[in-house]
């Protein structure tokens, strides 16, 4: 699955970039941002269930069958990193117009970064980009708490990859900030809990059994402290991308299955994670729920080792 830490490409590509401001933009209009589709190239083949050569195959009964997210949030370009509100209201994910270049070589075309879609009278409202920046940065992996919104970003003037947080108010995400941790910990991908008392992030730190691990970090006294490996949880394949139910009691996880990304999901009894079950292969990863537990993944589309399109799908719980 393509990952959003392609590190070494785009701090090289950032380095070279003027410094950023700390400033957030004014709210955007629809006259100051291009559509998504008016970016994506010509031809582009749109992919789906009918064309799919490696369709994502469903391993448990409690759920539906998986079927592409409906409304307009897949477009031909690549939809990737989704995040669903526990209640299943607004949904946000990163989108680049073209899944065969490097998001970094994208960072220009005013379309690439995060999203957001309402729900509105049972629909999905037509996304709009969350603008966090007055620079050019590649914001990504998006996460709400509440009225935070934890994401990662490369930016002009910082080294490397950064967690950062934006704070919703009147009306817009704005006033970001750089999360301090420490960098030893290497934190990937994030979710914080309900209770905002552990940090569930992906690592290939050391003491990781595969090429990434799950970890736990804990808040203790206005810190978040020395990470913590879930060992019952982890395996010798990639475990990454974790989400936690907002009961605290699932932890989801993506999982290299059979050679491709898959879905597994963990159950905590007594206060422990247990051994994660496969819920959806091939080709599915990065799991988000709703209070429900409807399942909302990343689908990506590949054919003789080319990835051709990236959606969104959805499996309801039945």
């Amino acid at each position: 699955m393509k990952s959003f830490f392609q590190l070494s490409l785009i701090i090289l590509f950032l380095l070279t970039l003027s410094s950023c401001s700390d400033s957030p933009l004014p709210p955007s209009t629809p006259t100051l941002v291009p559509s998504r589709s008016s970016r994506i190239a010509d031809g582009a083949e749109k992919m789906g269930p009918a064309n799919d050569h490696h369709p994502p195959m469903l391993h448990s009964q409690d759920w539906e069958e998986p079927i592409p997210m409906p409304g307009p949030i897949n477009t031909a370009g690549g939809e990737d990193s989704p995040f669903i509100t526990p209640a299943g209201k607004t949904f946000y994910f990163f989108f680049t117009p073209d899944v065969s270049i490097p998001a970094e070589k994208q960072l220009t075309d005013s379309v690439t970064g995060i999203y957001q879609s309402i729900l509105i009278d049972g629909s999905w409202s037509e996304p709009e980009r969350v603008i966090l920046n007055d620079d050019l940065a590649l914001d990504g992996c998006p996460m709400v708490l509440g009225d935070q919104l934890w994401f990662c970003s490369a930016r002009a003037g910082y080294s490397g990859i950064q967690w950062l947080k934006a704070i919703y108010e009147n009306g817009i995400w704005g006033s970001w900030e750089i999360i301090e941790y420490n960098p030893a910990y290497q934190v990937g991908e994030l979710h914080i809990t309900a209770d905002g008392k552990e940090l569930y992030f992906h690592s290939s730190r050391p003491g990781s059994l595969g090429a990434n691990d799950i970890w736990v970090s804990r808040m203790q006294d206005g810190t978040w402290g020395e990470p913590e490996n879930l060992t019952l949880v982890n395996s010798e394949e990639d475990d990454s991308r974790p989400f936690v139910s907002e009961d605290g009691q699932l932890l989801w996880i993506t999982r290299t299955y059979k050679g491709t990304p898959a879905v597994f999901v963990s159950s905590k009894e007594n206060g422990v994670w247990q051994e994660p079950v496969l819920i959806v292969s091939q080709f599915a990863g990065e799991p988000t729920l709703d209070n429900e537990g409807n399942l909302y993944f990343v689908h990506h589309f590949f054919w003789e080792g080319v990835m051709l399109d990236a959606d969104i799908y959805l499996a309801k719980k039945k």
